[in-house]
């Protein structure tokens, strides 16, 4: 959620022009990523949540991408640029990281029931 603030804060400063364009897939992306993470923890199997993970993922790297094309078009400065980035990339590694032990716990699940 702390990463969705920041998206909203970065893009505040983005011109009206943007609105309907870069600013709202921001806005959606920063939002799908805690809402992901959410809905897949309140699923019955780590294989469902493992899903909604990878969606959340996968929103993290289209921010990505989004705030890199910001900075690229001149609406972002280098400065929050780098400190957004430097989140975005924290939370990527933080839920590869759960998939990880989310696939291991799996595999340990799975050996148990034979």
């Amino acid at each position: 959620m702390e990463l969705t603030k920041d998206i909203y804060n970065l893009v505040a400063d983005i011109s009206s022009d943007e609105k309907y364009g870069l600013v709202s897939q921001l806005r959606r992306c920063a939002v799908s990523v805690p809402s992901n993470i959410a809905e897949g923890s309140a699923r019955a199997s780590d294989k469902e949540f493992a899903y909604f993970l990878r969606i959340s993922l996968g929103s993290c790297y289209e921010i990505e991408t989004q705030v890199t094309l910001a900075y690229e078009f001149g609406y972002v400065s280098k400065t929050k640029l780098d400190e957004v980035l430097d989140k975005i990339i924290l939370l990527q590694k933080k839920i590869v990281n759960f998939l990880k032990t989310l696939d291991i716990h799996k595999k340990s699940n799975s050996k148990e029931a034979i």
